[in-house]
């Protein structure tokens, strides 16, 4: 089963935490979880996007801090973890969850402060659409991962087929470029691919992550991160485009 079918299983959604974010799983949500809130904070206050928000791990953290997010995912499945993840943690009136396609966000230009994506841009089949989208929504700031070219990741990919979609540094660029953002930061991380994590106890995954942190903060280390964060922002608003961005708000 190809990566968005299965996805969208009823019976995925319903494991992908327990079965991603346990054990040695742990240590990669919190990473992913710093790497969000190191890009978009301070939240507090700022209405934030998540395309592909899945069972609601960002939004719930963000919502947790003051943020005003919606969630978007094509899962229906998905969405009921996520509704259920947020009435849990007491912020169910800080978070909308919707279902529908990144490729035609149904917000107005210039509508959110902040839209990010974690976890999606390797399964996107039209990319350039994707952030186009997520760049015409948002009005200072666009944030999302990649999984990398140059990586182990190669060796992952090949064991389990999904089709998941790999990135140079050149690829994103001339996506970013091509949705009119600038790159204003970037990070590099997981010498070790996730699923190296996942299959062992946290303690095991623990010294590994040191050994992986060290190697991965050197030059050689950095190039063969499988994973990439990519910060980017929106062009200032000419006077005309913020009181059309007011309005709609």
């Amino acid at each position: 089963m190809k990566g968005k079918e299965w996805y969208k299983a009823d019976d995925v959604a319903e494991e992908y935490d327990s079965k991603r974010f346990s054990r040695g799983g742990r240590l990669i949500d919190r990473r992913e979880k710093g790497a969000v809130l190191d890009a978009l904070s301070p939240v507090d206050g700022k209405r934030v996007l998540e395309i592909a928000c899945g069972t609601g791990r960002f939004s719930v953290t963000l919502a947790e801090r003051g943020a005003d997010v919606v969630g978007l995912d094509i899962s229906r499945a998905m969405l009921t973890q996520g509704r259920q993840k947020a009435h849990e943690a007491g912020v169910a009136d800080h978070i909308s969850f919707l279902l529908g396609d990144a490729a035609r966000l149904p917000f107005p230009d210039n509508y959110f402060d902040a839209v990010f994506a974690m976890r999606f841009f390797h399964l996107a089949d039209t990319p350039a659409k994707f952030l186009a989208e997520m760049a015409r929504v948002s009005k200072g700031q666009v944030f999302f991962d990649t999984f990398n070219d140059f990586s182990t990741r190669v060796v992952y990919n090949w064991l389990l087929p999904m089709g998941s979609h790999l990135y140079s540094r050149e690829d994103v660029e001339r996506l970013v470029e091509g949705a009119g953002l600038s790159l204003a930061t970037e990070s590099h991380d997981f010498v070790v691919p996730y699923g190296v994590y996942r299959k062992i106890p946290g303690a095991i995954a623990s010294d590994i992550r040191s050994v992986d942190t060290a190697v991965g903060d050197t030059s050689v280390g950095e190039r063969l991160a499988s994973v990439s964060y990519w910060n980017a922002e929106v062009p200032e608003l000419d006077g005309e485009a913020v009181e059309r961005a007011s309005e709609a708000e």
